[in-house]
């Protein structure tokens, strides 16, 4: 698999969104190791033990707990699996730190050092990081901005909500004409 950054959708930041990227076989594996793990719980540490185990709550307890963080631990590598070529970031080099370090801490590394998401200019194919208003290469208008204070504006708005400046004065370009009529 190649590192070419994935082109992004319109991202809009929701948690449900992100829910979309952990994918099937991360949700199996979960549910499999869930299942393991409290089989190891109630079958197998039961079973070697010659001396009466913990109380049923407290085992319960832990079962429910180290089940549920074996599953998280599963997802995780999955989304960190879909998210990393989203950004730009080595696809194999994140799924092995996460896999080897040990107790999460290359999950906990991941969300420090992970880059923005990159997206494709329209009109030249560079990559363009979100929170870009032009393209560094070609300077096409990627995402609508005030022409007063350069900050991000919606493409249907016809004032800027930081400086009140009118966008329609603006010019936007030909392709943003449509949105704004």
């Amino acid at each position: 698999m190649d590192s070419t950054p994935q082109r992004a959708q319109k991202n809009t930041g929701t948690f449900s969104d992100e829910l979309y990227l952990i994918p099937r076989w991360s949700v199996a594996g979960a549910v499999l190791a869930f299942a393991v793990m409290q089989y190891i719980f109630w079958i197998v540490l039961p079973a070697h033990r010659h001396h009466p185990g913990p109380p049923v709550g407290l085992r319960l307890y832990f079962s429910i707990s180290w089940s549920a963080l074996a599953a998280l631990y599963v997802l995780m590598i999955g989304y960190i699996s879909r998210d990393s070529p989203r950004r730009g970031m080595s696809l194999r080099l994140w799924t092995v730190v996460c896999i080897v370090m040990p107790g999460g801490i290359g999950a906990v590394l991941y969300f420090l050092l992970r880059q923005p998401i990159i997206s494709i200019c329209p009109a030249c194919g560079a990559q363009v990081e979100n929170e870009y208003h032009f393209c560094p290469q070609c300077a096409w208008q990627v995402t609508p901005c005030c022409g007063n204070c350069y900050r991000s504006t919606r493409i249907t708005d016809l004032f800027c909500v930081h400086c009140g400046h009118d966008l329609a004065s603006d010019h936007p370009p030909a392709r943003l004409h449509a949105f704004t009529k």
